[in-house]
C-alpha cells in the first residue's frame, strides 16, 4: 500500500524525493502518514480537496480485502 501511494503521488508533485509515507498499524486499524515538501502541499490535496480524497478512495478500495480499516492522514 506505501508503494501504492507512492506512484499515486511523486508524479504530482514538483519534489517527488520529499514524498514519505509512513505505516502506522494499531489493533484495529492502520494509518499512513504522508509527507510532502511544503511547496507541493496544494498539489496533493487539490482544490477543494479533490486530489486527496481522490488518492484516499484508491487506498481504500485496495484495502477493502483487508481486516483492518485503513486511513491516509496528510501531514502539514
Amino acid at each position: 500500500m506505501k508503494q501504492l501511494i507512492e506512484a499515486i503521488v511523486k508524479p504530482l508533485v514538483d519534489y517527488p524525493d520529499k514524498v514519505q509515507v509512513v505505516k502506522d498499524e494499531s489493533v484495529n486499524r492502520i494509518v499512513y502518514k504522508l509527507s510532502v515538501h511544503p511547496e507541493d502541499m496544494g498539489k496533493v490535496i487539490g482544490k477543494q480537496g479533490r486530489v486527496a480524497k481522490s488518492i484516499r478512495t484508491i487506498v481504500y478500495s485496495a484495502a477493502g480485502s483487508h481486516q483492518k480499516k485503513t486511513y491516509v492522514d496528510i501531514l502539514d
